[in-house]
């Protein structure tokens, strides 16, 4: 009877030990990999049939509902690595490995951006600030009241209203509903398009409008994007119907450059 008393009380200090870790792991915002979840189960299912009160049912159901805690942290963990920009340190010293002297020189001068600088007034720029204040009206005439001139007031037009853009000519929502037709229209079966095959376009303010409609097909639930990050290429899927986002904690921001030299080397590709 002893030595069963004994067994308990080990039992109970070992899940006591089990719930205080995977607390802390989900208080603290630890890496809930720290948690060896096979040893845990293995400790739990040993001191299970030691069990017969309620509250010791009760401790072993609470070690229980923490570890799940913590397997559910360690697939977010999973998916956010996998779903995000996120790349592995080793991913990433491999493919620099590979790069040739050539490109890696090329893209360091892209991505430099010195933060020293000289400047100095030349000859020249004395002269023309020179000049600039000699063609200055005297300040009794550059402080003489302007007049304004009086316009009666009147009514305007829709039409009007619309061409000088105070008014949209399409509801937001029909013009999204419209986009993400568009959308369906064009990857025809295929499931997914390319994020820039879909939001290119001939001007570069064009592709700016498409891009910018595109973030709300994706916040609004009407499509989703796909990266493959090894291959540094985003897809962009749309959905059958709708799916609402409200109530929904957004879990990752996927950032996308639409700068000028991005959409450029996208055209010189096209042809």
């Amino acid at each position: 009877m002893s030595s069963k008393r004994q067994r308990k009380k080990l039992g109970g200090e070992h899940l006591q030990r089990v719930i205080d870790l995977c607390k802390s792991v989900e208080e603290r915002g630890l890496d809930p990999f720290t948690v060896d979840v096979d040893d845990i189960i293995t400790v739990v299912r040993k001191y299970f049939p030691e069990w017969e009160l309620p509250r010791e049912l009760c401790l072993d159901a609470e070690a229980i509902h923490h570890l799940a805690s913590v397997i559910k942290l360690q697939s977010e963990w999973v998916k956010h690595r996998s779903t995000s920009f996120y790349t592995d340190p080793f991913l990433l010293e491999e493919k620099i490995r590979k790069l040739s002297k050539e490109k890696l020189a090329r893209l360091f001068l892209e991505a430099w951006h010195p933060i020293i600088e000289l400047e100095q007034i030349s000859p020249h720029s004395l002269a023309e600030a020179l000049k600039y204040w000699q063609s200055l009206l005297p300040i009794s005439e550059r402080w003489l009241k302007t007049g304004y001139l009086e316009m009666e007031t009147g009514a305007t037009t829709r039409e009007e209203l619309i061409k000088l853009k105070i008014v949209a000519e399409k509801a937001f929502s029909e013009e999204l509903e419209v986009f993400w037709k568009e959308l369906k229209q064009k990857v025809d079966g295929e499931g997914k398009i390319q994020y820039w095959d879909f939001v290119g376009a001939d001007t570069y303010p064009e592709t700016i409008r498409r891009a910018y409609m595109t973030s709300f097909l994706v916040t609004y639930g009407y499509a989703t994007l796909e990266v493959h990050q090894l291959e540094e290429e985003i897809f962009i899927k749309p959905f059958e119907k709708p799916k609402s986002m409200l109530g929904k904690k957004q879990m990752i921001s996927i950032p996308v450059s639409i700068s000028f030299e991005e959409w450029m080397r996208w055209k010189e590709a096209q042809g």
